[in-house]
């Protein structure tokens, strides 16, 4: 039977020797059965969360004409202020309005290639208008950052793996991602939320108290992953599910939304770890990781053996053969098709080769109907 609810993890229990492998054997059936998890005890205080999460959301209180200064589609970098309904997710327009902020790098050199315009300076609210932001979120990124190197070591011992098995494709000055966004509700969307319940569709890859958040679990089902106060939700992605050619599981999740008028908006600020753009697929599916041991791939067969092999919704788009080589590439190539009006200012023939796939989906899906 696929889960029906999410564990939750202690992440003290891996600082102790003695309560370790029972922490280890936790993980590893969130990382095979489940792909999300809650983790708590991680080191960061309430407090800062909470002046995170404040700091979040006086964001989308500042006036119009200073989010527009740092908008999304002013730079390649795909960094920046994304306005309500500006991206799109499954195909479908999403129910939101973000900021996307990252580690910060400096502007690319002219010979680098082209993915690595996705390393760059963040666009910054005026200090004038929000003074606490940017030191909070560059110290919210950083300390996130180290906490999620940490925790990948935990992932490679907890499939039998050298603790530091991911570090070949973590660079020196990893990129991590991070959005900060507000999920109106009906009242707030007016007619635009009328059209559909798309917060940010099913896809693959710090809360407000309203639920919305869902985890797909193999038969198909929709589980809810309500917040709990004082952890924070992981969710495995296509990154780590392609190191470790299928042993670990990326999940198909989504955000419904709009809330009830008169709920209030929903707010969510996910961290994202970033692996290095160079990484090249053949390498993935031919090296990986390493050889994860017999006896944890076969726990892997175990369980799709049980369920009946996978029902989720969503294709699995980072493997070979396709346009791209390596990481960086197929990852600008997701950004352009999420933010086709950044890729239509900077990106013109990649986004016309998104579309043209598109075309080419939606035609063989009309004769396969």
């Amino acid at each position: 039977m696929s889960f029906t609810s999410i564990p939750i993890l202690d992440l003290a229990l891996a600082q102790d020797p003695a309560t370790k492998p029972e922490f280890l054997s936790e993980l590893r059936h969130a990382l095979m059965e489940v792909g999300f998890l809650y983790l708590k005890n991680v080191g960061i205080s309430d407090e800062f969360f909470q002046e995170v999460i404040e700091e979040g959301r006086a964001f989308f209180d500042i006036p119009t004409e200073e989010k527009l200064k740092i908008e999304m589609k002013n730079a390649p970098s795909f960094l920046g202020y994304s306005r309500l309904s500006a991206e799109v997710t499954a195909g479908a327009i999403d129910h939101r309005e973000q900021i996307d902020l990252s580690t910060e790098h400096p502007v690319p050199g002219p010979d680098a290639p082209r993915y690595y315009n996705l390393l760059a300076p963040n666009q910054w609210p005026s200090p004038e208008v929000l003074p606490k932001f940017r030191p909070v979120f560059t110290e919210y990124m950083n300390r996130m950052g180290a906490i999620s190197i940490y925790f990948t070591s935990l992932i490679a011992e907890a499939i039998e793996l050298p603790s530091g098995a991911f570090n070949k494709y973590f660079d020196a000055n990893q990129q991590h991602k991070l959005k900060i966004v507000k999920y109106p509700d009906v009242g707030e969307l007016g007619s635009e939320g009328k059209g559909g319940n798309q917060g940010v569709g099913p896809h693959k890859d710090s809360t407000s108290p309203h639920r919305g958040l869902q985890v797909q679990n193999m038969r198909g089902a929709w589980i809810d992953c309500p917040p709990i106060p004082g952890t924070l939700v992981v969710a495995i992605g296509q990154g780590l599910e392609a190191l470790t050619r299928g042993v670990c599981v990326s999940t198909t999740h989504r955000v419904l939304s709009p809330a009830p008028a008169g709920a209030g908006a929903r707010f969510s600020i996910p961290f994202f770890q970033g692996v290095s753009g160079d990484a090249r697929f053949a390498d993935l599916e031919s090296v990986g990781v390493g050889a994860v041991p017999d006896r944890v791939r076969a726990q892997r067969e175990e369980v799709l053996s049980a369920v009946g092999g996978r029902l989720d919704d969503v294709e699995f788009t980072f493997r070979g053969g396709g346009a791209s080589e390596t990481l960086g590439e197929a990852t600008l190539r997701n950004r352009v098709k999420s933010h086709p009006d950044v890729g239509e200012r900077w990106y013109p023939d990649l986004l016309e080769s998104v579309r043209e796939e598109q075309r080419k989906a939606a035609a063989a899906a009309a004769v396969a109907g």
